[in-house]
């Protein structure tokens, strides 16, 4: 990216990948899914970016390249892909773990977690992947995970809502992001969650 885009931000994270196969952003499908890879630190649709369009196409995964950050940048040319490899090497580099931080499990672990149960029905939320989102917050001693969910009787922005969770080195992650589970399942979350 640094040849495409110098002096970027990423715009993919680890967290984009931590839910079902058909959700994350580099997964090709028979409709063309346009993925944004970096930014100029701001919003793509004021300051630009790069971006890739990925699309199977019979036995084969193609990307196709756009910058409109600056234009005087050469792209690659398409590159394209054999799908069964494509998904092949992109299902290991998801199951891949090794890399991860502990913050960085606890965020798979809560997503998977909080996935499987029935909350979100219970207290009428839009339901998994699309109206939860994990974010991986600070890194050592400000390591934290943000839950966020909305609401599906509306789209406005006081409709999302969050809790955070504390990843601590003290004790397993399994058991920290136990016990926020139980504690979102066990009650209606909507009224002590923050807003936003």
């Amino acid at each position: 990216m640094e040849t495409i885009h110098p002096d970027s931000d990423p715009s993919l994270f680890p967290e984009m990948l931590i839910g079902p196969p058909e959700t994350w952003p580099l997964t090709a499908g028979g409709e063309p899914r346009r993925v944004e890879l970096s930014n100029n630190h701001c919003d793509t649709g004021c300051c630009g970016g790069v971006f890739v369009t990925v699309q199977r196409r019979g036995g084969l995964v193609v990307w196709t390249w756009e910058n409109t950050n600056d234009i005087r940048v050469p792209l690659p040319p398409d590159c394209h892909f054999d799908a069964d490899r494509y998904d092949a090497e992109l299902a290991r580099f998801v199951a891949d773990h090794s890399w991860e931080e502990p913050v960085d499990t606890a965020a798979r672990l809560l997503a998977r977690e909080l996935g499987a149960r029935d909350w979100y029905r219970r207290w009428n939320c839009l339901t998994p992947p699309w109206g939860l989102g994990i974010s991986v917050d600070g890194r050592g001693e400000k390591a934290r995970v943000t839950m966020r969910f909305r609401l599906e009787d509306s789209f406005l922005a006081t409709a999302h809502r969050r809790f955070t969770m504390a990843v601590t080195g003290n004790e397993p992650v399994e058991d920290q992001v136990r016990r926020f589970v139980e504690r979102i399942d066990a009650s209606d979350p909507r009224p002590t969650a923050q807003s936003g």
